[in-house]
């Protein structure tokens, strides 16, 4: 049986939206531009969701990672995406009508992600218009990323809810350990950019393969 549930926070690439095309595009156009080797959609499934810089960590060769080159990188995906982040991006399937009967519940709902904050709320306003976030927090200067659970535990400060009646979905072991971490209920999704068995060994609670899973869950503990 559930815990008591009284918000729900979601990550975002991955778990709301399916930016994968989008994301790995702008990632191999500076990839590209420095004469680097580029990657294909499904390498990058693997290196996405800890931030832009642990992102090129991992995307460029082992002799090109001085941190001055990485920072580079960085700038030039900001650049690059600001200009193409929403031309293949879209909502996953059952999202908005998930998103809606949770707002017509009267839950609040959240976002944290380590995609970059600004970015982050220019998907939501985006893609989401209509659904009301209590608090949107993208990855923010001073503010460790996931799965640091310090942004989760701001996060719950500021709903005035518990950590431990707080449902957290996403589709990676950093979002579950950052659930763990923060003691916030870890919800794996099955349609990201990873496995269920990374899902399930890096602790989640349950796997959900359709978003409308969410509801009957949350149904089973009222």
């Amino acid at each position: 049986m559930p815990a008591l549930v009284r918000a729900v926070v979601f990550d975002l690439d991955g778990t709301l939206l399916d930016t994968l095309t989008d994301i790995v595009t702008a990632a191999n156009a500076v990839l590209a531009e420095a004469g680097l080797p580029t990657h294909s959609e499904t390498d990058f499934r693997m290196m996405i969701g800890e931030g832009v810089r642990r992102l090129f960590e991992q995307a460029v060769p082992e002799d090109r990672r001085e941190p001055s080159f990485l920072e580079n990188c960085v700038t030039r995906f900001g650049q690059t995406y600001s200009r193409s982040w929403d031309v293949t991006t879209r909502p996953y399937d059952g999202i908005p009508e998930l998103l809606a009967e949770l707002s017509r519940r009267g839950l609040p709902l959240a976002i944290l992600s380590n995609k970059p904050h600004a970015f982050t709320n220019h998907c939501i306003k985006r893609y989401f218009p209509e659904t009301e976030f209590a608090v949107i927090f993208g990855q923010r200067t001073g503010v460790p990323p996931k799965p640091d659970p310090t942004g989760a535990l701001q996060l719950a400060e500021l709903l005035n809810v518990a950590p431990g009646e707080c449902a957290y979905l996403g589709d990676s072991w950093i979002d579950m350990h950052t659930a763990v971490a923060a003691g916030m209920i870890p919800l794996g999704v099955s349609w990201g950019f990873r496995t269920e068995k990374e899902l399930r060994d890096a602790g989640a609670k349950l796997i959900l393969d359709q978003p409308d899973e969410l509801l009957a869950w949350l149904d089973s503990s009222s």
